[in-house]
């Protein structure tokens, strides 16, 4: 009677390959979750320029044709417009040195004197030229894919 033997098991070149393969595949896929991460921060970014911009205009409404002329306090008195400035999040990226996280500090002035400091900027100027009541981010530089933060 002969025994037969069952192979059981994976062999060395075996696993090494599959080693190999999920190696691969992990080198792949870590650098596109990093930029995953940036852009879902750039999108909250962006989607919280709407929220102000919108409540700008629901201020605008309110008041027949005027702008507040402070720094955006005026939304959030009574939370009537707004609970809260929303935060700012412009993350490193490749097209960007980035900013701090969560600030919410808004500039307030003339719209063309916008300066690089990773905040919101509001034209309060009440000059009524293109600018006033424009809110934007007080950022010169690119996002993820490629344009300028700022926009007019």
């Amino acid at each position: 009677m002969k025994l037969i033997k069952s192979k059981k098991g994976f062999t060395l070149i075996e696993l090494m390959i599959v080693v190999a393969i999920i190696g691969i595949l992990a080198a792949i896929a870590i650098p596109q979750f990093a930029n995953l991460v940036s852009k879902s921060q750039e999108g909250a970014t962006k989607g919280n320029l709407g929220t102000l911009r919108s409540a700008l205009s629901i201020y605008y409404g309110d008041t027949e044709g005027f702008y507040p002329i402070d720094n955006l306090g005026t939304l959030t008195v009574g939370q009537r417009y707004l609970q809260n400035i929303p935060a700012l999040n412009l993350p490193k990226t490749t097209s960007s040195i980035g900013h701090s996280i969560g600030d919410i500090g808004v500039d307030a002035g003339v719209m063309s004197l916008a300066a690089d400091k990773g905040n919101w900027y509001y034209d309060n100027s009440g000059s009524g030229d293109n600018f006033w009541g424009s809110v934007v981010v007080g950022c010169s530089h690119k996002d993820i894919r490629g344009s300028t933060w700022t926009y007019y």
